[in-house]
């Protein structure tokens, strides 16, 4: 089969952005300066982010939303955007996830609060490899799928028997993490890696995964990213390891090959928001790796679109074309490492 797109699958969230002026102490007030929808979720921002630079290649959707406005909503941004949505299913009886994401005018953070909703019955008979011609699937985000993150007696978790039946019929396959201080890496992340192609996850993610402490005291520890990748891939990882940070991010292949990237030199006052950004630079890789760029041109496609996401407060409405995206390297210049 002559494979071709991005299949993206995991949660569909609505996102509802609220940029307040302070983060409170408990029991305190703060004040909401303004208010945006907006996607969420690692497939929901992915593809639409892609759709947004005009990638010239085939979408597909995955997943749940339920029978309400917010799914609809979904459903009908997708297919504005050119996104297949025929296995984006209606779950009957449940509500679409939402996420309240609360962020600092100031600073550009965020803290989230979400609502599982129909994402949590997403299950192994929701996906069917015989039925998609992509070229990549992408899953997302490991320990935010209810269904998906189960153990399972042959795979070791229900999301690492997905990946494999996708490998099984020749589809690379790339996973992303959600942020959590948990325990629970150590025991749904690694069996999913051992069917994974590509591993695209921030430097949180993959220390907790791997016991490594990528950054200490608000200290990047560049040495640490290098041997949490290289412990990611004796993990299992088949293909590329990327961690990212807000300072770069670190690529190291299976091969030996390895890139190390600063992120753009922004202006004061550029960043609105910081949510989605994690998803634009995973974007920026998959459609890189999907054209057989290099590392080096993946990872500054990846550094461009994040910092095109910056640039508003929800997910994907920061993205520009790919030719004003990879001009903003020119425009900003690179961070130093």
């Amino acid at each position: 089969m002559n494979r071709k797109g991005i299949l993206a699958a995991g949660n569909w969230v609505i996102d509802r952005v609220k940029i307040v002026d302070r983060w409170p102490e408990q029991d305190t007030l703060a004040l909401i300066e303004s208010e945006a929808l907006g996607t969420g979720g690692a497939p929901y921002n992915v593809l639409v982010g892609l759709a947004r630079l005009h990638a010239p290649l085939p979408l597909a959707a995955l997943g749940l939303v339920g029978n309400d406005p917010n799914g609809q909503l979904i459903l009908h941004d997708c297919q504005h955007h050119g996104i297949n949505t025929q296995h984006l299913r209606i779950a009957p009886s449940v509500a679409t996830s939402y996420t309240d994401v609360m962020t600092v005018r100031s600073t550009g953070r965020r803290t989230f609060f979400h609502n599982h909703g129909a994402n949590a019955l997403l299950a192994p008979e929701h996906f069917d490899p015989r039925q998609t011609s992509c070229k990549i699937f992408h899953l997302g985000y490991l320990l935010l799928l209810n269904g998906l993150d189960l153990p399972d007696p042959e795979f070791g978790t229900r999301a690492a028997r997905v990946l494999a039946a996708h490998r099984a019929v020749g589809i690379k396959t790339s996973v992303d993490v959600v942020s959590e201080l948990s325990n629970r890496f150590v025991q749904i992340v690694p069996p999913a890696l051992k069917h994974a192609d590509y591993c695209i996850l921030n430097e949180l993610e993959a220390g907790h995964t791997t016991g490594h402490v990528i950054r200490q005291n608000e200290t990047l520890r560049i040495d640490a990213a290098r041997g949490s990748a290289r412990k990611l891939l004796d993990m299992g990882v088949h293909e590329l390891v990327v961690i990212h940070f807000p300072e770069g991010a670190y690529a190291l292949a299976a091969d030996g090959r390895e890139c190390l990237r600063g992120s753009l030199n922004l202006p004061d006052g550029y960043i609105q928001g910081t949510v989605g950004a994690g998803d634009a630079f995973c974007g920026g890789m998959l459609y890189g790796l999907h054209e057989g760029w290099t590392i080096e041109d993946c990872l500054k496609l990846a550094v461009c679109n994040a910092a095109g996401c910056l640039a508003h407060a929800t997910a994907t409405q920061g993205i520009r074309a790919l030719a004003e995206t990879l001009g903003l390297c020119e425009k900003f210049g690179y961070r130093q490492l």
